[in-house]
């Protein structure tokens, strides 16, 4: 049970890693796009800080991905051999 969480916070870290380098890379300032998506600027600062690690809903996420152009797309797992999972 521990290594699902475990790979939450790290896929979550990962996610809010890819929309803070994706913000930065816009060129957009955390205003504008506070204003346009009607997220808190103070979110939109811990995520480009790196210190909205944990604190980002899936919701925000989501209007983020959308405003920047990001598609959250699964990754296949590779299956061990011996067609276990």
């Amino acid at each position: 049970m521990l290594d699902n969480i475990t790979s939450s916070v790290t896929i979550s870290n990962m996610i809010l890693n890819k929309i803070a380098k994706a913000i930065k890379k816009s060129g957009v300032s955390r205003y504008k796009i506070s204003k346009d998506t009607g997220i808190d600027q103070a979110v939109l600062c811990r995520i480009v800080s790196g210190s909205g690690t944990g604190q980002c809903g899936l919701e925000t996420a989501d209007k983020l991905c959308k405003y920047l152009g990001l598609e959250l797309v699964p990754k296949r797992r590779k299956r061990k051999a011996g067609g276990q999972k």
